[in-house]
């Protein structure tokens, strides 16, 4: 048996239970994992509340970190004793899961677990943005939503290291702190500013090459009023709600403008580019180009209270939770 945080019907944080769940032996290319470390992630919330709708019930959870335990027929990557994490798996939240092989990167020497699961779905996001789907560099100026959270901590970092100048919108004078220390050369109070005027203001009304937005509803038509003529909107998530009533046309109104919804699975479907990220993430976290901040730990029975403070907003940098 293995304890798990299990989704039997969809709905707010009260529906996460904690409970005993039978784990068999792992199958065919999977290995067994003792979980030591778990992140939490807006993606967690979209499938509790049945955005991204999942057979009921389910186990919760896509990034973890630990150690391996066992190994099914036909692994050839990994072994007992290995330090293993990912950001594509189903059930994280437990005690132990089994995950097939494919799906996992080696820890590093350097890099602690904790750091792990703290980083990998963040990190790597991060890492598809700014490398792939844009090739953020020097001479480009881009607008990162919520740029203090959990992708923006990292993000913002790495795009101030590859040359960009980065603008970030934060929710508090002390998020704005946090976001300038991590490499924004601009912050914008959302919530008592307009952030398109103030785009305007910071670029001399050039504006900005790429615009960042998780946020989603509340934000989409204001980034789309953020970009130069053939700019980029990067819509990777939707904290606010999902993007409705969307007129392509606009893009055109607007400047011949771009729009993508990528996600990382998407960027990291096969194990080169899975491994091709993950190492990118790996050196620059082990160079010391971004440091990954651990903004508040939970024990997985508490699953629900991380839960309400994501959703509020009260998180900052990478949550975790521990067995």
């Amino acid at each position: 048996m293995t304890k798990a945080i299990r989704v039997h019907a969809k709905g707010g944080p009260e529906v996460l239970e904690f409970e005993d769940v039978a784990l068999p032996p792992p199958g065919p290319g999977e290995v067994r994992v003792r979980t030591t470390a778990i992140g939490v992630n807006f993606i967690d919330v979209y499938h509790r509340t049945g955005l991204y709708p999942q057979p009921l019930p389910f186990i919760l959870g896509k990034e973890g970190a630990g150690v391996v335990e066992a190994a099914g027929p036909g692994v050839t990557l990994l072994a007992p004793g290995d330090r293993v994490a990912s950001a594509n798996l189903s059930g994280s939240y437990a005690t132990e899961f089994n995950a097939p092989e494919s799906a996992l990167v080696k820890i590093p020497d350097g890099i602690s677990d904790e750091t792990a699961a703290a980083m990998m779905l963040k990190g790597m996001t991060a890492r598809f943005l700014l490398r792939k789907t844009s090739n953020v560099g020097p001479g480009h100026t881009i607008l990162f939503h919520a740029a203090s959270g959990g992708v923006g901590s990292i993000a913002t970092q790495w795009a101030n290291h590859l040359g960009a100048t980065v603008i970030g919108t934060v929710g508090s004078e002390e998020k704005a702190e946090r976001a300038k220390r991590n490499g924004a050369h601009h912050t914008i109070l959302y919530r008592s500013e307009d952030f398109v005027a103030r785009v305007a203001e910071i670029t001399g009304g050039s504006k900005c090459d790429v615009v960042y937005d998780s946020v989603g509803a509340t934000t989409w038509r204001g980034s789309l009023d953020c970009l130069k003529p053939l700019g980029l909107l990067v819509l990777f998530g939707q904290s606010s709600g999902p993007v409705k009533d969307f007129e392509p046309i606009l893009l055109a109104q607007k400047g011949s403008l771009y729009l993508t919804r990528p996600t990382l699975f998407a960027y990291t479907a096969t194990r080169k580019t899975l491994d091709e990220t993950a190492n990118d993430l790996f050196d620059v976290v082990k160079k010391g180009t971004v440091k990954i901040e651990i903004g508040a730990r939970y024990s997985l029975k508490d699953a629900a209270q991380a839960h309400r403070d994501l959703e509020a907003r009260e998180t900052v940098g990478s949550t975790i939770l521990i067995p």
